[in-house]
């Protein structure tokens, strides 16, 4: 069938709309016609070739959508079906039949490599003399009218809930608030500090609340988002232009906070997460970035680690943070704006600039795709 994508033809340069063709769902695969899909910072590192993949690519990671048709070995999902697209895992190493998906063995090449596990891709230019163009992007490559997933990384949702808000929940939703549900398991009456309140912070500020913690201290330097995160549950916010963070939180807690999440990658903000933290505390780490960590610097019991996509099972977690939204205890739709299909790359710039959360660009009814 044909699709009309944005693709990333070179670093740092705009997006070029073209038609391709998608290949029908093999196997597991799952052909989505996206609805809307997010716009995260993955997409903007791998854009300005910070994160290295083949060119030219179709990127988005945060597809939302219904099914369309399925492949032959697809059991739990039908023609119809309103879903989330999420990251991809193989689904058969120690690490997926533990039920670690996120830390994957073949993580990277199932995410990052535009092509199928298998090496194959389903992505192509028409005619012939065109080039290749790579597709697969965290198993879906959702900047793209169709989307062609698997089955382990299509999550089922109510068909009641708004699909152009839900695809944010496939990464940088997640993982903010899987983060803190689930890799730091925050309990009730905690001090939680969030370095930057971007959409993964958002999604951690918001599941502290849930979690019940005593203080919850927001770091950045943007005001409007400072302010939206104390609208959001953060009873402290602080400008990290203006203060002295570490001291400051330390000042606020009493004590230092037991657990501080620093979604920046900025080497001070890791120096101010380390100096934050209360004896046995922990920081997690959600970004990659410059820093270092001086291990007397964790003799009181202290411990650093990283996270990816909040240890999340996509299909457990994202369809809970779902009943969260509809029950009003985790409001999304306070960090969208929306954006047409075409105006990809102001989506881009605005988020760049910090003029908005969580960009979504519509997708349905921005040029459907024809079949042949």
């Amino acid at each position: 069938m044909r699709v009309r994508a944005a693709v990333a033809q070179e670093r740092s340069r705009p997006f070029v709309f073209e038609e391709l063709e998608l290949d029908e769902p093999q196997g597991d695969e799952v052909l989505v016609a996206v609805t809307a899909t997010g716009v995260c910072q993955t997409d903007a590192h791998v854009r300005s070739g910070h994160i290295p993949v083949p060119l030219p690519i179709v990127l988005g990671h945060e597809g939302a959508g219904v099914v369309e048709r399925v492949g032959p070995d697809v059991m739990g999902l039908k023609p119809g079906d309103h879903v989330v697209l999420s990251f991809l895992a193989c689904g058969h190493c120690a690490q997926c039949l533990s039920g670690r998906p996120a830390y994957c063995d073949d993580a990277v090449a199932a995410n990052f490599s535009g092509a199928r596990l298998d090496g194959t891709r389903g992505l192509r230019r028409t005619g012939a003399g065109n080039g290749d163009v790579h597709g697969h992007f965290f198993g879906q490559s959702s900047f793209a009218t169709h989307a062609l997933a698997t089955e382990r990384n299509t999550v089922k949702v109510p068909g009641d809930a708004p699909l152009e808000l839900l695809g944010p929940l496939g990464c940088g939703l997640q993982t903010g608030a899987g983060a803190v549900l689930n890799s730091l398991d925050v309990p009730a009456g905690a001090a939680v500090a969030v370095l930057g309140v971007g959409a993964v912070g958002f999604g951690a500020l918001m599941a502290a609340r849930l979690s019940g913690a005593g203080t919850i201290v927001a770091v950045d330097v943007n005001p409007r988002r400072l302010a939206l995160a104390e609208e959001l549950g953060a009873t402290h916010a602080l400008d990290a232009r203006h203060v002295d963070v570490a001291k400051e939180i330390r000042r606020i807690t009493g004590r230092g906070a037991a657990f501080v999440l620093d979604t920046t990658g900025r080497a001070d903000m890791l120096d101010h997460a380390i100096d934050s933290l209360a004896p046995t505390g922990q920081v997690g780490l959600v970004a990659g970035g410059p820093g270092t960590v001086p291990a007397s610097k964790l003799g009181l019991g202290m411990a650093v680690r990283g996270i990816v996509q909040g240890d999340a099972v996509p299909r457990l977690f994202i369809p809970k943070l779902v009943q969260m939204y509809q029950s009003g205890r985790f409001p999304i739709d306070r960090l969208v704006q929306f954006y047409e299909f075409g105006d990809i790359d102001a989506a881009f710039a605005d988020a760049a600039r910090g003029d908005v959360v969580k960009p979504v660009l519509r997708i349905a009814d921005s040029g459907g795709s024809e079949k042949e």
